[in-house]
Protein backbone atom coordinates (compact mmCIF):
# COMPACT_ATOMS: atom_id res chain seq x y z
CA UNK A 1 0.00 0.00 0.00
CA UNK A 2 1.17 3.71 -0.94
CA UNK A 3 0.57 6.73 1.54
CA UNK A 4 -1.17 9.23 -0.81
CA UNK A 5 -0.59 12.68 -1.61
CA UNK A 6 -3.05 15.28 -1.51
CA UNK A 7 -3.00 16.00 -5.30
CA UNK A 8 -5.74 14.60 -7.03
CA UNK A 9 -5.07 12.76 -10.17
CA UNK A 10 -9.11 12.08 -11.26
CA UNK A 11 -12.09 13.72 -10.49
CA UNK A 12 -15.40 11.90 -11.79
CA UNK A 13 -18.61 13.90 -11.49
CA UNK A 14 -21.87 12.78 -11.64
CA UNK A 15 -21.32 10.32 -14.60
CA UNK A 16 -23.70 8.98 -16.85
CA UNK A 17 -22.83 6.80 -20.05
CA UNK A 18 -25.92 5.03 -22.00
CA UNK A 19 -25.99 2.50 -24.66
CA UNK A 20 -28.90 2.12 -27.11
CA UNK A 21 -29.74 -1.62 -27.77
CA UNK A 22 -29.40 -1.72 -31.22
CA UNK A 23 -30.51 -5.75 -31.28
CA UNK A 24 -34.36 -5.03 -31.26
CA UNK A 25 -34.67 -3.89 -35.05
CA UNK A 26 -32.35 -5.18 -38.37
CA UNK A 27 -30.59 -2.70 -40.61
CA UNK A 28 -31.24 -4.53 -43.64
CA UNK A 29 -34.88 -4.45 -43.17
CA UNK A 30 -35.14 -1.35 -41.72
CA UNK A 31 -32.39 0.54 -43.17
CA UNK A 32 -30.26 3.05 -40.90
CA UNK A 33 -32.21 4.41 -38.12
CA UNK A 34 -31.75 7.79 -36.49
CA UNK A 35 -30.70 9.17 -33.32
CA UNK A 36 -33.85 7.88 -31.49
CA UNK A 37 -33.45 4.20 -32.62
CA UNK A 38 -32.76 1.59 -30.10
CA UNK A 39 -34.13 1.02 -26.36
CA UNK A 40 -31.03 3.09 -24.21
CA UNK A 41 -29.29 0.99 -21.78
CA UNK A 42 -27.91 3.28 -18.76
CA UNK A 43 -24.53 1.72 -18.03
CA UNK A 44 -23.28 4.36 -15.33
CA UNK A 45 -26.43 6.41 -13.86
CA UNK A 46 -24.25 9.32 -11.96
CA UNK A 47 -20.90 8.44 -10.04
CA UNK A 48 -18.75 10.83 -8.33
CA UNK A 49 -15.84 10.22 -6.89
CA UNK A 50 -12.21 11.45 -6.97
CA UNK A 51 -8.75 9.36 -6.71
CA UNK A 52 -5.58 10.97 -5.23
CA UNK A 53 -2.07 10.88 -7.23
CA UNK A 54 -0.43 7.64 -5.83
CA UNK A 55 -3.27 5.92 -5.55
CA UNK A 56 -4.76 2.34 -6.34
CA UNK A 57 -8.04 2.10 -6.37
CA UNK A 58 -9.57 -1.62 -7.18
CA UNK A 59 -13.32 -1.45 -8.76
CA UNK A 60 -15.58 -4.81 -7.84
CA UNK A 61 -19.06 -5.68 -9.05
CA UNK A 62 -21.06 -8.28 -10.49
CA UNK A 63 -21.07 -8.96 -14.41
CA UNK A 64 -22.94 -5.78 -16.19
CA UNK A 65 -22.71 -3.36 -12.98
CA UNK A 66 -20.77 -0.99 -15.23
CA UNK A 67 -17.05 -1.54 -14.35
CA UNK A 68 -15.60 -1.70 -17.49
CA UNK A 69 -17.55 0.85 -19.14
CA UNK A 70 -16.29 3.39 -15.95
CA UNK A 71 -13.40 2.31 -16.98
CA UNK A 72 -13.17 3.32 -21.07
CA UNK A 73 -14.70 6.73 -20.20
CA UNK A 74 -11.97 7.33 -18.24
CA UNK A 75 -9.87 6.32 -20.81
CA UNK A 76 -11.41 8.56 -23.50
CA UNK A 77 -12.98 6.06 -25.50
CA UNK A 78 -16.66 7.00 -24.13
CA UNK A 79 -17.80 10.25 -24.26
CA UNK A 80 -19.91 10.92 -20.90
CA UNK A 81 -23.92 11.84 -21.77
CA UNK A 82 -23.36 13.40 -18.80
CA UNK A 83 -21.07 14.43 -16.07
CA UNK A 84 -17.13 15.23 -16.33
CA UNK A 85 -13.87 13.39 -16.04
CA UNK A 86 -10.95 15.74 -15.70
CA UNK A 87 -7.26 13.55 -15.40
CA UNK A 88 -5.62 16.78 -14.48
CA UNK A 89 -3.11 16.80 -17.32
CA UNK A 90 -1.75 13.22 -16.55
CA UNK A 91 -0.70 10.27 -19.17
CA UNK A 92 -3.11 7.51 -19.25
CA UNK A 93 -3.14 3.83 -20.84
CA UNK A 94 -5.98 0.96 -20.82
CA UNK A 95 -5.21 -2.26 -20.12
CA UNK A 96 -7.64 -4.33 -21.54
CA UNK A 97 -8.31 -7.76 -23.67
CA UNK A 98 -9.83 -6.48 -26.75
CA UNK A 99 -8.75 -2.65 -27.04
CA UNK A 100 -6.24 -0.08 -28.80
CA UNK A 101 -4.73 -2.62 -31.39
CA UNK A 102 -5.31 -2.95 -35.13
CA UNK A 103 -5.66 -6.42 -35.75
CA UNK A 104 -4.10 -6.56 -39.49
CA UNK A 105 -1.15 -4.88 -38.25
CA UNK A 106 1.47 -6.71 -36.38
CA UNK A 107 2.31 -6.77 -33.44
CA UNK A 108 5.43 -5.12 -33.05
CA UNK A 109 3.37 -2.15 -35.68
CA UNK A 110 1.34 -2.62 -33.17
CA UNK A 111 3.64 -1.76 -30.20
CA UNK A 112 5.11 2.00 -32.38
CA UNK A 113 1.12 2.59 -32.71
CA UNK A 114 -0.09 2.17 -29.16
CA UNK A 115 3.09 3.85 -27.87
CA UNK A 116 2.11 6.99 -30.34
CA UNK A 117 -1.41 7.04 -29.18
CA UNK A 118 0.60 6.88 -25.74
CA UNK A 119 2.19 10.15 -26.47
CA UNK A 120 5.77 8.50 -26.84
CA UNK A 121 8.09 9.48 -30.11
CA UNK A 122 9.02 7.26 -32.46
CA UNK A 123 12.81 7.60 -31.47
CA UNK A 124 11.43 6.84 -27.53
CA UNK A 125 9.61 3.68 -28.63
CA UNK A 126 12.80 2.80 -30.64
CA UNK A 127 14.68 2.43 -27.34
CA UNK A 128 11.70 0.45 -25.25
CA UNK A 129 10.76 -2.05 -28.19
CA UNK A 130 13.52 -4.80 -27.79
CA UNK A 131 12.18 -4.83 -23.89
CA UNK A 132 8.27 -4.90 -25.06
CA UNK A 133 9.36 -8.00 -27.09
CA UNK A 134 11.55 -9.78 -24.76
CA UNK A 135 8.49 -9.36 -21.90
CA UNK A 136 5.75 -10.00 -23.84
CA UNK A 137 7.92 -13.53 -25.02
CA UNK A 138 5.80 -13.52 -28.31
CA UNK A 139 9.54 -14.24 -30.20
CA UNK A 140 8.27 -14.48 -34.23
CA UNK A 141 4.93 -13.98 -33.73
CA UNK A 142 5.68 -10.71 -32.68
CA UNK A 143 5.89 -10.12 -36.46
CA UNK A 144 2.40 -11.43 -37.74
CA UNK A 145 -0.98 -10.06 -37.83
CA UNK A 146 -2.75 -9.68 -34.09
CA UNK A 147 -5.87 -10.89 -35.86
CA UNK A 148 -3.97 -14.38 -35.79
CA UNK A 149 -3.39 -14.20 -32.23
CA UNK A 150 -5.03 -16.16 -29.38
CA UNK A 151 -6.30 -14.29 -26.21
CA UNK A 152 -2.94 -15.20 -24.24
CA UNK A 153 -0.93 -13.82 -27.11
CA UNK A 154 -2.62 -10.73 -26.89
CA UNK A 155 -2.76 -10.14 -23.65
CA UNK A 156 0.81 -10.89 -23.62
CA UNK A 157 1.57 -8.22 -25.64
CA UNK A 158 -1.32 -5.82 -24.22
CA UNK A 159 0.51 -6.16 -21.20
CA UNK A 160 3.99 -5.79 -22.29
CA UNK A 161 3.79 -2.45 -23.82
CA UNK A 162 1.18 -0.80 -21.30
CA UNK A 163 4.16 -1.92 -18.49
CA UNK A 164 7.10 -0.68 -20.10
CA UNK A 165 5.98 2.78 -21.92
CA UNK A 166 4.80 3.60 -18.25
CA UNK A 167 2.47 6.43 -17.96
CA UNK A 168 1.02 8.56 -15.23
CA UNK A 169 -2.22 6.45 -14.74
CA UNK A 170 -2.75 2.89 -15.27
CA UNK A 171 -6.11 0.98 -16.16
CA UNK A 172 -6.35 -2.39 -15.89
CA UNK A 173 -9.34 -4.36 -16.81
CA UNK A 174 -9.15 -7.95 -15.67
CA UNK A 175 -6.34 -8.91 -17.75
CA UNK A 176 -4.24 -10.02 -14.86
CA UNK A 177 -6.46 -12.75 -14.83
CA UNK A 178 -5.73 -14.05 -18.55
CA UNK A 179 -2.95 -16.40 -19.83
CA UNK A 180 -0.86 -18.52 -19.03
CA UNK A 181 0.24 -19.57 -15.08
CA UNK A 182 3.79 -18.52 -15.36
CA UNK A 183 3.14 -15.22 -17.83
CA UNK A 184 -0.19 -14.49 -15.28
CA UNK A 185 2.41 -14.82 -12.04
CA UNK A 186 5.25 -12.73 -13.58
CA UNK A 187 2.95 -10.00 -15.20
CA UNK A 188 1.85 -9.65 -11.52
CA UNK A 189 4.87 -9.46 -9.99
CA UNK A 190 5.40 -6.37 -12.58
CA UNK A 191 2.08 -4.99 -11.44
CA UNK A 192 3.31 -5.19 -7.86
CA UNK A 193 6.49 -3.29 -9.30
CA UNK A 194 4.82 -0.81 -11.44
CA UNK A 195 2.40 0.27 -8.60
CA UNK A 196 5.18 0.85 -6.25
CA UNK A 197 5.96 4.22 -7.47
CA UNK A 198 3.77 6.57 -5.00
CA UNK A 199 3.68 8.73 -8.17
CA UNK A 200 1.03 6.18 -10.41
CA UNK A 201 -2.31 5.85 -9.87
CA UNK A 202 -3.14 2.55 -10.83
CA UNK A 203 -7.48 1.49 -11.22
CA UNK A 204 -7.89 -2.31 -10.78
CA UNK A 205 -11.03 -3.77 -12.44
CA UNK A 206 -11.51 -7.10 -11.32
CA UNK A 207 -13.40 -10.38 -9.96
CA UNK A 208 -10.35 -11.28 -7.87
CA UNK A 209 -10.47 -10.52 -4.41
CA UNK A 210 -6.90 -11.52 -3.82
CA UNK A 211 -5.81 -9.10 -6.18
CA UNK A 212 -7.98 -6.30 -5.18
CA UNK A 213 -6.99 -7.25 -0.97
CA UNK A 214 -3.42 -7.27 -1.90
CA UNK A 215 -2.84 -4.62 -4.78
CA UNK A 216 -5.54 -1.69 -3.56
CA UNK A 217 -5.32 1.21 -1.21
CA UNK A 218 -9.45 1.41 -1.82
CA UNK A 219 -12.85 -0.25 -3.59
CA UNK A 220 -15.25 1.12 -5.51
CA UNK A 221 -18.14 -0.94 -5.44
CA UNK A 222 -20.44 -0.81 -8.64
CA UNK A 223 -24.34 -2.18 -8.73
CA UNK A 224 -26.20 -1.46 -11.72
CA UNK A 225 -24.03 1.35 -12.43
CA UNK A 226 -23.97 3.44 -9.17
CA UNK A 227 -21.64 3.23 -6.04
CA UNK A 228 -23.05 1.10 -3.54
CA UNK A 229 -20.50 1.21 -1.56
CA UNK A 230 -16.31 2.57 -0.87
CA UNK A 231 -13.74 2.12 1.28
CA UNK A 232 -11.02 -0.08 2.63
CA UNK A 233 -10.59 -3.47 0.56
CA UNK A 234 -10.79 -5.90 3.19
CA UNK A 235 -14.46 -4.80 4.65
CA UNK A 236 -15.53 -3.94 1.12
CA UNK A 237 -14.70 -7.28 -0.73
CA UNK A 238 -15.90 -9.05 2.40
CA UNK A 239 -19.37 -7.54 1.86
CA UNK A 240 -18.97 -8.08 -2.08
CA UNK A 241 -18.75 -11.67 -1.23
CA UNK A 242 -21.34 -12.04 0.72
CA UNK A 243 -23.54 -10.50 -1.34
CA UNK A 244 -22.21 -12.40 -4.61
CA UNK A 245 -23.36 -15.79 -2.39
CA UNK A 246 -26.70 -14.48 -1.89
CA UNK A 247 -27.00 -13.70 -5.70
CA UNK A 248 -26.59 -17.13 -6.46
Amino acid sequence: MKNNNKEIAISVNDLHVYYRDMNRFSLKKNGIKGKGSGKIFKAIKGVTFEIPKGQILGICGKNGSGKSTLLRAIAGIFSPDKGSINLHKNTISLLSIGVGFQKQLTGYENIYLSGMLLGYTKEEIDKKVDEIIEFSELGEFVYRPVRSYSSGMYSKLAFSITAILETDIMLIDEVLSVGDVHFKEKSYNKMKELINDSNRTVVIVSHSTKTIVELCDKVIWLHEGLIRDEGDPEKIMTKYEEFMRQEQ
